[in-house]
């Protein structure tokens, strides 16, 4: 007859505590961990957001230009909206107006811009040609009055590396000629801004519901109020100060008789869009092709260059862009460039915009963690009173 054990109370629950783990388990327990496991599911899914966004770049690009585009035209429409009792009426009119101002323009300065754009195609080539091989270089020293030495270091210079420079050429061609594949974006993006215009508060109607709590649609209605304040007021600012860009090259470039004044004006103004970077790459084309073209007051198209440049970024842009981006100029240059190298010229010119929207993603998100130890802190204080 076997002796009974006294009976311990707890005894099951420190045997079921201390029990043996079989020695698989055990090995597959120091395999696996949560929080590394969380961070590669995360890093899973930016790569493939990533490779989602680099495959579809240029669809998300055109639908992108035709946000931009639509924000360009909501306060004509929404000015309009009322006194046409009606959103898609006040569509048409702007639109109609658009339209006509476009074709008017066309006929006005169609036939000059289109005659000047095959005079610098078809002689830039040559050109290039006669600045390799220094023949521009002793022109412009004789005219000039420089010192026969530096004349003739620079035509060394210039002829030793010849190759070189004529493949920059092609080079910065084949980059400008680029967007010409996507002529047929020009029709398409205001069609895709009709969608806009017309479902816009629908669209953000809809966003907001995907938040699962009053809080998070909160976060959704703040976030997509930033972006629309950003957006709206960033588009309307960049137009304003391309506008000004074109009408004063057109004016002082004709004024002062600098070849290709009807052509280069325009690539000006449309650089602007181009924070910092746009500008500058103006100014050093507009007076590489005038010494090309042996334009004889390059030092009277310096001083305007480095004038307008003061007036447009100390002047006109702090008035009529003010703190709609708020964006350090480094952070714009690195974003400019970065975005021209994911996506040529493209990229350059939405990369300004895109970065902003991160932030004020990132804002919105760092906001809301430090909105959350407050909340709880203040509900266990509330406790601590009401348990009092």
């Amino acid at each position: 007859m076997s002796a009974v054990l006294p009976h311990k109370p707890g005894s099951e629950r420190y045997a079921e505590r201390y029990e043996p783990v079989p020695e698989d388990r055990t090995f597959l327990s120091q395999l696996w961990d949560a929080r590394a496991a969380r961070v590669l599911l995360t890093a899973l899914i930016f790569l493939v957001v990533f490779a989602f966004l680099r495959a579809a770049r240029e669809t998300l690009t055109l639908f992108l230009f035709a946000i931009l585009f639509a924000y360009f035209l909501v306060p004509l429409v929404n000015f309009l909206e009322r006194p046409l009792r009606g959103r898609g009426r006040a569509i048409l009119v702007v639109y109609i107006v658009l339209i006509g101002a476009l074709v008017g323009l066309g006929f006005l300065a169609g036939p000059a811009l289109i005659d000047e754009t095959k005079q610098l195609t078809t002689s830039l080539p040559a050109l290039l040609g006669r600045l390799s091989s220094g023949e521009l270089v002793t022109n412009f020293g004789v005219k000039h009055h420089l010192k026969p030495a530096v004349v003739n270091q620079v035509q060394a210079f210039l002829v030793s590396h010849r190759d070189s420079i004529l493949g920059y050429g092609r080079i910065i061609g084949a980059k400008i000629a680029s967007p010409v594949t996507h002529l047929w974006w020009l029709l398409i993006i205001p069609i895709l801004s009709l969608f806009f215009l017309k479902q816009g508060n629908a669209i953000a109607t809809g966003t907001e519901k995907l938040g699962r709590s009053s809080d998070e649609r909160q976060v959704i209605h703040g976030l997509l109020n930033d972006l629309n304040v950003m957006l709206g007021s960033y588009i309307r600012a960049e137009i304003i100060l391309a506008s000004l860009t074109l009408i004063a090259f057109l004016l002082v470039l004709n004024l002062l008789r600098v070849p290709y004044a009807m052509i280069l004006s325009p690539v000006a103004g449309f650089l602007e869009f181009i924070p910092v970077v746009g500008p500058a790459l103006a100014a050093v084309g507009i007076v590489l092709i005038a010494v090309l073209a042996g334009y004889s007051h390059v030092l009277w198209l310096v001083l305007f260059l480095g004038c307008w440049r003061l007036a447009q970024d100390y002047v006109n842009a702090p008035r009529i862009m003010g703190k709609s981006l708020d964006i350090d100029p480094l952070l714009q240059i690195f974003a400019v460039l970065a975005g021209g190298e994911i996506a040529g010229v493209v990229g350059a010119l939405i990369a300004v915009p895109v970065a902003a929207t991160l932030r004020i993603f990132l804002r919105r998100i760092r906001d809301k963690d430090e909105d959350q130890p407050g909340t709880a802190l203040q509900g266990v204080a509330a406790a601590h009173q009401v348990g009092q």
